[in-house]
């Protein structure tokens, strides 16, 4: 490869797409003209931007730009380009360009930070992302100094660059004032969450609770405020699984994409999202300027729990149909298509009516039984029959919880549902609720009932495959082969109307 001019240098970042990190080559050339500072390689306004930063930054360092022609090219042009992140290597390819540090330092490195008017390098998403990308090219990564243990976590042998400055990353590639090398991570102990054991007494809400987690079924709860619906769901990941670590790593990424993984920590444990009635589309199932992951990605491995369900805008409610199905969300855009994955446990819950107490005949409202109607009407058929479980949960007296006894501890629980969940994944590979159930061995009898029960209750095909699927669990998770009447009856009763 022939040597480069003295005025042109290179140095590789990363864009986004997904939860993928694609390689941008950044060329920075000097040359003779008139003084300006171009950036071309469609570039997005925040980059357009990193100019004034980069000038700002270097300023504050003592240095200054030169008074000649600066043009900052981003290959492959024809990628769409977005994020601050492009401010480091923007800046590093500059000081190569003039002769500030050497070419040879960042031959094998790529780069991503935002540059602060001082020269502090701030932290941006993604890092986890672009160093599992580094690592598969065998090149090191430079990033901010807070980012390093995440950085860490692309490959044990990976080599970093964690700067808190412009300054200080200076110092180090001139080989004057070396950085630190990045530890490894030290992995933290998961994090359970709230014990079932608060719940007292609801056998029959513990049940289902436990039947969805075993198979990761979706579970739509109905019943008066107060009752414990939000209780119940919040407490529902301490009895999950725990995820593999391909889903330890897939469902970090995500979060770091969206700029939410915890300080040089993975999400080990299946994620918890609960966002508000009020939300948006895009909040929810992903978009915007940026197309950013949204909250069902974000559940990706876990649990969405949607409190307040008929209260959803109807085209949130309806936007989450094709990914409850498919497990994917696509973003699509005049330039590309944008992919997340999104494989959730979706949970709702719900009052029977507007004001709640339809089946309390001293307190239901004067438009009863009417309003129950009406507002169970907000929540379109094809989406009521995409929920696994359904199930209405009674109020208990307050003389019923004081004197209920306490119930099992999620760790109890948690190791039924995971024995049932390791049988799904040693027949099949995956759990109950993405599997079709063709491979499933179904009593006579247990057929016969659920045939006969489908056609009585009219279910569709896609009600019938869902009752299946729950029959299979139950099986599961009292460690038989072969789905019993008792088990197909059991699943039958969690498909009637709420």
């Amino acid at each position: 490869m022939a040597a480069l001019p003295p005025t042109l240098a290179r140095i590789q970042s990363f864009t986004f797409s997904g939860i993928d990190a694609l390689p941008v080559m950044v060329e920075v050339q000097i040359s003779s003209g008139l003084p300006s500072f171009i950036i071309v390689g469609m570039p997005a306004r925040a980059i357009a931007e990193s100019r004034e930063r980069v000038r700002a930054a270097l300023s504050a360092m003592g240095l200054a730009l030169p008074p000649k022609r600066i043009l900052v090219n981003l290959t492959p042009a024809d990628l769409p380009k977005e994020g601050a992140h492009f401010d480091l290597p923007i800046a590093l390819g500059v000081l190569i360009a003039m002769g500030v540090i050497p070419a040879e330092t960042v031959a094998n490195l790529a780069a991503l930070g935002e540059i602060a008017l001082d020269g502090t390098i701030n932290p941006v998403n993604g890092i986890l992302c672009a160093a599992l990308t580094a690592s598969t090219q065998g090149q090191g990564l430079i990033c901010p100094a807070s980012q390093g243990a995440e950085a860490r976590w692309g490959h044990p042998d990976l080599e970093i660059v964690a700067t808190p400055s412009l300054k200080a990353l200076i110092g180090h590639l001139r080989k004057e004032q070396p950085l630190p090398a990045e530890p490894p991570p030290a992995p933290q102990p998961p994090d359970y969450g709230s014990d079932l054991r608060d719940v007292k007494g609801m056998m029959q809400a513990r049940r289902v609770l436990e039947i969805a987690a075993a198979g990761r079924h979706s579970l739509l709860m109905s019943g008066p405020p107060g009752s414990g619906k939000s209780m119940l769901a919040s407490r529902l990941p301490s009895i999950l699984p725990d995820l593999t670590a391909a889903e330890i790593l897939e469902t970090s990424r995500i979060h770091s994409i969206g700029g939410l993984l915890p300080a040089g920590q993975l999400v080990n444990r299946p994620p918890y999202r609960a966002p508000h009635h009020n939300t948006t589309l895009p909040a929810l199932v992903g978009g915007g300027p940026k197309a950013m992951p949204g909250e069902v990605s974000l559940a990706h491995n876990g649990v969405l729990f949607l409190d307040e369900f008929p209260e959803f805008p109807r085209n949130c409610l309806e936007g989450l149909r094709q990914p409850v199905e498919s497990g994917e969300v696509t973003i699509s855009r005049a330039a590309r298509h944008t992919h997340y994955p999104a494989r959730f446990q979706l949970v709702a819950a719900m009052n029977p009516c507007r004001c709640g107490y339809v089946h309390d005949t001293e307190r239901a409202c004067n438009r009863a039984p009417r309003c129950a109607q009406d507002y169970t009407a907000r929540i379109s058929g094809p989406m009521l029959d995409r929920m696994d479980l359904c199930v209405h949960i009674h109020s208990l007296s307050p003389l019923a919880i004081s004197r209920a006894p306490t119930g099992e501890s999620s760790a109890e629980v948690r190791a039924r549902v995971q024995a049932a969940y390791d049988r799904q994944i040693q027949r099949q590979g995956a759990s109950n609720a993405v599997m079709p159930p063709e491979g499933f061995h179904f009593d006579p009898d247990a057929l016969a009932l659920a045939e006969q029960a489908a056609l009585r209750m009219k279910l569709s095909h896609r009600g019938i495959t869902r009752m299946f699927r729950v029959a299979r669990t139950i099986a599961d998770l009292d460690g038989t082969e072969t789905v019993q009447k008792h088990h197909a009856a059991e699943a039958l009763s969690y498909r009637t109307p709420l």
